[in-house]
């Protein structure tokens, strides 16, 4: 009976009750529907350029520097590969398979699909501050001290729902700039300035490289950078949360973590 000295009334009840933890929320957007569909594309142009240029190389892997390059000149570098072509000295007594038809035109094919994309994301950045918003570094971040700190952590795990988790830092911005604004444009011209047809409309774009061989030197060296940076990117995503960072470039969303538990006294 209530009130009974025997029996008290706060026993009635159970003196710590856990609160419900709410389920995941949905973000509003973290990628924009085009930000997504460039990115895809230029992932899947990205690895038919990697193959097809894997074997335009295999068929000649001597590079020059200037405009003349043949096997009657004497090369800047060679890749110890065998090549496609038995006209090609290599030093090897073996000719691979010759995949350099039909790599030719996907490779060009890839290349004007990747540029006409890339070309929609530029004005999609522009145009909307994107750039200026998500990928500029901020003012205070400008400094070498905040390069080291970045650096230092960027192989330690960031906790769902710590502040800044879901904002690029200095060092994933200054990448993207770099490859936005850099090598992007750079592997497009010294690509171009290997087509004769394009060379022929435009002859600035092979002349100030300083020959179609050097741009075809650069081009190889500069999609190796481009290699290393997909590389740390894809391992970057694995480290901070694969799951999620797809999700978010897939749907465009990152989901909320549920709240932490807590104890609520019903005293």
């Amino acid at each position: 009976m209530f009130g009974h000295p025997s029996i008290p009334l706060s026993s009635c009840y159970a003196p710590f009750v856990a609160a419900t933890a709410s389920p995941p929320k949905l973000r509003t957007p973290r990628h924009a529907a085009i930000v997504r569909v460039t990115h895809w594309i230029t992932v899947l142009c990205f690895f038919a350029l990697l193959i097809t240029g894997g074997e335009i190389v295999i068929s000649h892997p001597r590079f020059y520097w200037g405009e003349v390059g043949n096997v009657m000149t004497r090369p800047l570098f060679t890749i110890p590969i065998p090549s496609s072509r038995d006209t090609v000295p290599t030093g090897y007594h073996y000719v691979m398979p010759d995949q350099n038809g039909w790599s030719r035109a996907l490779h060009f094919e890839a290349a004007w699909v990747v540029m006409i994309a890339g070309l929609a994301y530029a004005l999609y950045g522009l145009f909307t501050g994107h750039f200026r918003r998500n990928l500029l570094p901020e003012k205070g971040d400008r400094s070498w001290s905040s390069f080291r700190r970045v650096f230092a952590k960027s192989f330690h795990r960031a906790p769902p729902g710590e502040p800044g988790a879901e904002a690029y830092n200095v060092l994933q911005r200054t990448a993207y700039i770099a490859v936005i604004f850099v090598l992007f444009p750079l592997v497009i011209w010294t690509g171009l300035a290997m087509s004769p047809a394009f060379t022929a409309a435009a002859p600035w774009s092979v002349i100030l490289l300083g020959g179609r061989q050097t741009a075809r030197t650069l081009h190889f060296f500069i999609s190796w950078l481009l290699l290393l940076f997909v590389i740390v990117h894809v391992t970057m995503i694995v480290l901070a949360g694969f799951k999620t960072r797809m999700r978010a470039m897939i749907t465009g969303r990152v989901v909320e973590p549920p709240p932490a538990r807590r104890k609520t006294d019903r005293r």
